[in-house]
Order: C-alpha cells, then structure tokens, then sequence
C-alpha cells in the first residue's frame, strides 16, 4: 500500500494529465454529432500524432534538466525529407522511411554533441541548430510540394482496417472478429503504442535511461556514483530526435507532401514544451516521462477540439468564438500547468521531488 501511494504520488503529473484529457475528450465526443465513432476518433488521432511525438521528443531532454528547442525544426525537417524520399517501389519506400528516421536521431545526436562537448547551455545549442535545421528543410523545400506513397499515405492515416483493403491480408475478407475489433483501431494509435512500448519503455529500463532521471535529479550524485553523465545526455537528445522524426514522417504521409513551415515549428516546439509540463514532467529534470508528455499533448488537442463543438447560440456560445478562444485556451492551459506544478509548492526540499 505503502509503494502504491509512493507511486501515485510521484506521477500526480501524469494522472492529472490522464484525468483532464479523459474529462474533455468526454466533453467534446458527448456534443459532437459523431461523438464516440471511430471516424471521429480517426480524425483527432491524425491530428494529435505530430504533436504527440515532438512532446515526447522534447520530455527526454527535459528530463535530464535540459531543454531542446529544435525539435519543431527536425520534424520540419523530416517531413521535407520524407516528401523526396518515401515514394516508388516498397524497397525504397521503407529505405526513404529508414532515412527519415535517421536522419532525426543524427540531428539530435549533434544537438547532444555540442551540448556535451561543446558545454553550451541547451537552449542556446538547440535554438542555433534548430535554425540550421529549418534552414535545410527550405533547400529541401522551398515551396510546399513533393509526394510520398499513396497507398502508404491512406493506410497510415486510417484505421487498420484500410490495411486489408489496400494490401489483401485476409484474401477472402476480413473476418468478423478483425473487422469489429482490431480493424476499428486507428492506426496513429498503433503506431503511438509501437514507439512507447518499443523504444521509451525499453530505453528507461536501461542504465543510460535510468541515467537520464539521474543527471536532471542531482548532477554531482550522478556524477560521484560513476554514470556517464555524457552518454546519458546524447542518448537523450538523440532519442527525442528520433521521437521528432516520427512526427515530421507521419505529417507528411498525413498532408501526402512536404512544407518548410517556420511559423508552424516554432508552434510545435512551444506546444511541446507546454504538453510536457502539463503531463507531469518537471522542468527542473530528475521527474517525468514520455508518457506524460503523450497525454499533456492530448489535453492541448481536446482543449483546440472542445472550442469546435460549441453552439454558438447556446449558453456557452461565447466559446465558439474564435477571437476569443487563444484567450480561453491560454487560461484553461495556464491552469492545467498550475495543476501539474502544484506539488512543487507543498515541498521544503526540492530532493523530495524524487523520492
């Protein structure tokens, strides 16, 4: 019992994140006219999994006690790669897809490298190689354009039914326990599922995961306990390049091209750092996870999803203004972060944090 309370205790963040999201995803599938179907829930997968994953590319630093503010620029980065590369004959598909993913570990391996070798404080490294980023992606792209897979496209971005109808799994159907259970799942939730259960689950369980909790909890204990302070801090970085990479892959088979969007980085990545607060990872380090920042970008998404279903007639009409909603988003955002970091203000000692 004991343990269980310890627990819950130190993933609050996490299930105030759970609860919140449950709360107005509740809310916005009851007063949605195809509320609770999974067209619907189709639909918001797609659009939260970019988000999704660059919080969860922006949590792995964070733990440490750093920061990385290129993780909007590498999934722009990515998706403008993926716009040349995923395309033709399925062998260079899944070798463009490979790249891709590639391609978001080394550039948040050199993020790592510069922070560790370099000794540059992280938000100023990230925000200089977040500009070297997006500025690769514009020679990729220099206008919005380029194409990847059709076929890949539609299957990713649908439920796992699609599956069956473009690649003929089951040669005469599908049978009815596929297609009433497993073949309604979308996809992105699949896919989500994939990246925790086999890579973040496996890479916190190792000693250079472990290392990560260290390094942001106490620095100097990390160091006296003999971990390797440095390859904790590149093995973070360049995880949550990878993270972003997924991102920046899945936008594109999403929007089917490629876009050197700055505006749209530079909101990725405040968004980012928004959803790993709100689900519980602190920012002093030492605290936290990828799976809380998974939900903290799932509260920012009902929170844009609620303002679409209100009746502008109705008693709370005045929500589905949309001049008004960043200001109701900022507060109702502002009070989730409170929530989050309530714990901090019932401590003495910051180190009660992680224990």
């Amino acid at each position: 019992m004991n343990d269980l309370r310890l627990r819950f205790g130190q993933n609050l963040g996490l299930w105030l994140g759970v609860l919140l999201f449950v709360l107005l995803y509740a809310l916005y599938s009851t007063l949605h006219p195809k509320g609770w179907t999974v067209d619907l829930l189709v639909q918001n997968a797609n659009e939260s999994f970019a988000l999704i994953m660059v919080s969860m590319a922006q949590a792995v630093p964070v733990i440490t006690g750093g920061i990385d503010l290129s993780v909007g620029p590498m999934m722009t980065l990515v998706n403008c790669l993926a716009s040349v590369l995923v395309s033709g004959t399925p062998g260079a598909i899944v070798l463009g897809i490979l790249a891709c993913l590639a391609a978001g570990a080394l550039a948040g391996f050199v993020n790592g490298c510069i922070v560790v070798y370099g000794r540059i404080q992280p938000i100023i490294a990230t925000l200089a190689t977040g500009a070297v980023y997006i500025g690769i992606a514009l020679f990729l792209r220099p206008s919005p354009g380029g194409k990847v897979d059709e076929n890949l496209s539609w299957v990713a971005t649908n439920a796992l039914a699609e599956m069956d109808t473009t690649y003929h799994w089951f040669p005469d159907g599908p049978p009815a326990w596929f297609a009433e259970t497993l073949g309604r799942v979308p996809v992105p939730i699949v896919l989500i599922l994939a990246v925790v259960l086999l890579i973040w689950v496996p890479f916190r369980n190792t000693v250079t995961g472990r290392g990560c909790y260290a390094v942001g909890s106490a620095e100097g204990a990390a160091y006296m306990s003999g971990l390797d302070i440095g390859r904790s801090r590149l093995a973070a970085y360049t995880l949550g390049g990878l993270f972003a990479a997924c991102g920046g892959l899945y936008l594109a088979l999403q929007t089917g091209s490629g876009n050197a969007d700055i505006p749209q980085a530079g909101a990725y990545t405040l968004n980012s750092i928004a959803a790993v607060v709100v689900g519980g990872t602190s920012l002093y380090g030492g605290s936290g996870g990828a799976v809380g920042a998974l939900f903290g970008a799932l509260v920012l998404r009902a929170i844009s999803f609620c303002f679409r279903v209100f009746d502008s007639n109705g008693p709370l009409g005045f929500l589905s203004n949309p001049l008004l909603q960043p200001i109701f988003e900022g507060v109702i955002l502002l009070l989730a972060v409170s929530l989050g970091a309530a714990r901090v203000f019932r401590v003495k000692n910051r180190l009660t944090l992680f224990t």
